[in-house]
């Protein structure tokens, strides 16, 4: 996990605890401003997922070059 994908959770938590508390109180300014919080920490967490997978594949990218660039200089 990322900070990114932290921070998506951490504001999506933050929206649900305001959403609650607007519904409950009946501030649907309150409610309004959770549900944007939740919907903003969504996709900040989805960037962060998807940063990750950009990540991973580099890595596994650059241990395929390496392991090509072992195998010929072992076959020389």
């Amino acid at each position: 996990m990322n900070k990114d994908e932290l921070k998506g959770k951490l504001q999506n938590l933050k929206g649900r605890v305001k959403d609650a508390a607007g519904s409950l109180t009946g501030n649907k300014g309150k409610q309004a401003e959770g549900m944007a919080d939740r919907a903003g920490g969504a996709v900040q967490e989805k960037f962060g997922q998807a940063r990750e997978k950009v990540d991973e594949a580099a890595e596994d990218t650059e241990r395929k070059s390496a392991a090509r660039k072992y195998d010929d200089v072992d076959e020389d």
